[in-house]
């Protein structure tokens, strides 16, 4: 009946079917599928798979930023400093990346390469050669991530060793933003952890996180998870340096001292303060209290992604 109704069936259970049904479902193209796990334990696969699907349609790529087939401005390694020059009047940028005749990157170059250097000097000797790439398939949390650490203003997008794009901070930036004000479509570990635990401020430097240690994020010894509680510091941390500088921050080093195992079912306290701001930094310390017991100390330090 489901067939002829233009279903597709699934049979759980590894039961079979007839012939006859199996001779419906080819002529009418409709899938017939038999599998051995049990209705409740398919359901929770399929649930499962379409939940993951969610959760991966909201990571931002590089190719949601950088669309396909757009045409970057570069320099090759032939071209001298005079042709940078030309280029900086008619885009406004002093960063290129430098690519050969089958248009692979071989280096990138910016003012700082150029500087106090003759006009007819090549480009490829002044250049920075082997530079830090990324590929349509990298998120754009990785990028950001590598620009803060190493520095970068600009990277090359490279599809199959050859130049895609390129995607500067500004860029990175502009995605984040956008995509923190976009409708979440499920929720993630981090968001699952942080969904039980309510922001309290106490002054202009810090703040605390107060929430109760379920059953759920325990680890195999039966206290809280270490991956737990990483979150809730970073996440405290990350709250109170944004206070001072509205930006987003990536982890750089995290320093735990864990003085006593916190226990499921107790009410965890994590108090962030501010301890210093720079204009690439910021720092905090946090503190884990269970009631009014000092369980644990963490010294935080985040990287600032300016614009």
């Amino acid at each position: 009946l489901s067939l002829e109704h233009g279903a597709a069936v699934l049979i759980s259970g590894g039961f079979d079917t007839t012939e006859e049904v199996r001779n419906l479902a080819d002529r009418l193209e409709l899938p017939l599928l038999s599998s051995s796990y049990d209705t409740f334990t398919i359901a929770s696969l399929i649930n499962r798979a379409i939940y993951d699907r969610l959760i991966k349609k909201e990571i931002l790529l590089i190719e949601d930023v950088v669309p396909e087939g757009h045409t970057p401005v570069y320099l090759r390694a032939g071209n001298r400093v005079q042709d940078w020059l030309v280029q900086v009047d008619q885009t406004g940028h002093t960063r290129f990346p430098v690519v050969d005749d089958q248009e692979r990157v071989l280096g990138m170059v910016t003012a700082k390469d150029v500087s106090g250097q003759p006009q007819d000097v090549l480009i490829e000797r002044v250049m920075t050669k082997n530079p830090i790439t990324v590929t349509p398939k990298s998120s754009v949390a990785s990028a950001a991530h590598t620009m803060v650490w190493e520095g970068i203003e600009l990277l090359p997008v490279v599809n199959r060793s050859k130049l895609q794009g390129v995607i500067s901070r500004q860029d990175v930036i502009r995605a984040l933003q956008f995509h923190q004000m976009q409708p979440q479509m499920g929720d993630r570990i981090h968001d699952k952890i942080l969904s039980g635990f309510k922001e309290e401020r106490l002054t202009d430097k810090s703040l605390q996180l107060v929430g109760q240690v379920t059953p759920q994020m325990s680890g195999s010894l039966g206290g809280i998870s270490t991956g737990v509680v990483m979150t809730l510091i970073s996440e405290a941390a990350s709250q109170v340096i944004r206070r001072t500088r509205n930006a987003n921050m990536v982890v750089e080093n995290m320093t735990v001292y864990f003085l006593k195992p916190i226990q499921i079912d107790s009410v965890l306290t994590v108090r962030a303060t501010l301890i210093d701001t720079g204009r690439r930094f910021g720092k905090a310390d946090v503190e884990l209290f269970a009631g009014s017991e000092l369980m644990g100390k963490a010294l935080f330090t985040g990287g600032v992604l300016q614009k």
